[in-house]
């Protein structure tokens, strides 16, 4: 059963919510090892891209088992369940809902099955044609078989209510019963739009893919008996493996005892998201060349390049802010000092805050150190601002601490548009940028002044070529063409599906 309602987020404030992680995934081949112990592992250091739930599948060659449930990896699995996943083959994820709600239904990774064996799929990122996907299944689960029943993609986890684009993928990939599996998936992986990365397994092979653009990141590693995918390198060194490479866009990797081999599905056509820059990875990841940590420490002295002032102390908002203030204070001259301490607990329980608590706010998380703050102009660094109800909290708390000036620095741009490959930020509306220039957000916050990197700068600390990024969420320039409104959105597959009927959309 479900534990708790799943709702898990990365910010400061009770009930606030920020810019949510795409998911994370991780692969393993490798016989004669604890597959899903090393899985395990690999998605202890992804937890940061989904904390809803988690799953893991392995497979022993003849059979595939999942496990998955609710909740952080940490309280998914414990020695008991995972000495029950055993195999040479595992498929892992830790989830944040950006297609289907946050439900025990829509964990992952998802199973489909049918003659020729299952398919067990976990999917990082969010397709912006699932609509179009589901009218497909729709269409062949509309037909019975001569002998009266239906075909096997209206059987598996869209039957049992799962609402997302992964198990509409899933269902399409286990339908193709006259072909293999990755036959089936050359011929789907083309139609797919938006941001993927899949990895997934049948019982003899483990399988990576990733859309043409490339907007999440994805990489292979070198066991000494074996091979493992995931998400971002960080993971890799987690369990020992050799970063090999990243896997391309529009390629399509197998894993099996013959040993790796890829074809492409299409051609590359590079967008990787920036904001895996920002915020979203890991700082000890590399992504396509430049380590993230690198990354924020340049948008930090860019951001001082661009913003000056006169402050006796540099202090970021923990821990998302840490290398960009680093970054402004090499930059600056000003001193870096530790102004906050944050409680990196309170942000990972199911328990809901009580109205007394939720009236401090920001203190469940944060406490300024007085003695340091007291007195001080001080230069606040922090990755992002969304509503800014965050930003706001901690320039009252901070002049509540004796803080003489509190100048705020952000080391991206202004958010102002939504995303839809697989951050869920709020809506248009919500967003503080939206509605207000950089004077009027100055003033809602309370800061003495108030700067935001500029998109040439933060693009150029990722030492990227402009042209190969995604900045959607910046500047409104999207990598790909977006269908209608009403075939997009977080709940456009809720569906419901009973034992004798196909799918029947909500009212």
């Amino acid at each position: 059963m479900p534990r708790g309602d799943g709702t898990l987020s990365h910010d400061l404030l009770p009930g606030e919510k920020g810019p949510q992680d795409a998911c994370g995934v991780f692969g393993v081949w490798a016989p004669g090892e604890d597959v899903a112990k090393l899985t395990y592992y690999g998605l202890y250091a992804l937890q940061h891209r989904g904390q809803e739930s988690a799953g893991i599948a392995t497979s022993n060659g003849q059979q595939i088992l999942v496990y998955k449930d609710m909740g952080l990896v940490s309280q998914v699995f414990d020695e008991r369940s995972l000495s029950t996943l055993r195999g040479h083959i595992a498929v892992g994820h830790c989830r944040y809902s950006t297609t289907g709600g946050s439900t025990w239904e829509n964990a992952q990774p998802t199973l489909g099955g049918h003659d020729a064996g299952t398919v067990a799929l976990a999917h990082n990122g969010n397709l912006i044609n699932s609509a179009e996907l589901l009218e497909m299944v729709e269409d062949r689960a509309a037909t019975p078989e001569v002998d009266g029943t239906w075909r096997g993609v209206s059987k598996g986890e869209l039957r049992r209510g799962n609402t997302t684009d992964t198990a509409l993928v899933t269902a399409l990939l286990a339908d193709e019963q006259d072909q293999s599996l990755e036959s089936a998936a050359m011929e789907l992986l083309p139609k797919l739009q938006g941001a993927f990365c899949f990895v997934f397994m049948n019982e003899d092979t483990l399988y990576a893919a990733r859309d043409p653009q490339g907007l999440r990141p994805l990489v292979i590693g070198r066991l000494e008996r074996g091979w493992v995918v995931a998400s971002e390198t960080a993971a890799l060194d987690i369990v020992g493996a050799s970063f090999v490479r990243e896997i391309e866009p529009g390629e399509l990797v197998a894993i099996d005892e013959d040993g790796l081999r890829t074809q492409r599905f299409a051609p590359a056509r590079r967008k990787g998201c920036v904001f895996e820059y920002v915020y979203l990875a890991r700082p000890d990841t590399t992504i396509h060349g430049r380590t993230v940590h690198e990354a924020r420490v340049e948008m930090g002295r860019a951001l001082a390049r661009e913003h000056p002032v006169e402050a006796d102390l540099v202090i970021a908002t923990p821990e998302s802010g840490t290398p960009a203030a680093i970054g402004y204070a090499q930059e600056s001259g000003i001193p870096f000092g530790q102004g906050l301490v944050k409680n990196a607990y309170v942000g990972r329980t199911f328990i809901q805050p009580s109205q007394t608590i939720r009236q401090l706010g920001i203190r469940l998380k944060l406490n300024p150190l007085h003695h340091v703050i007291k007195g001080k102009r001080l230069v606040i660094v922090d990755d992002s601002i969304v509503r800014g109800n965050t930003q706001r909290a901690v320039v009252r708390m901070l002049r509540e601490a004796g803080a003489a000036e509190v100048h705020v620095r952000i080391s991206s741009p202004p958010i102002k548009w939504p995303c839809f490959f697989g951050i869920d930020f709020a809506t248009r509306a919500e967003l503080i940028a939206t509605g207000l220039g950089v004077d009027e957000i100055c003033t809602s916050l309370g800061a003495d002044s108030l700067g935001y990197i500029s998109e040439d700068g933060m693009i150029a600390a990722t030492d990227q070529p402009r042209d190969e990024l995604c900045t959607a969420c910046f500047s409104g320039t999207y990598p790909m063409e977006l269908p209608s409104e009403d075939r997009l959105g977080k709940s456009l597959l809720e569906l419901e599906f009973t034992p004798t009927q196909e799918a029947v959309r909500r009212p």
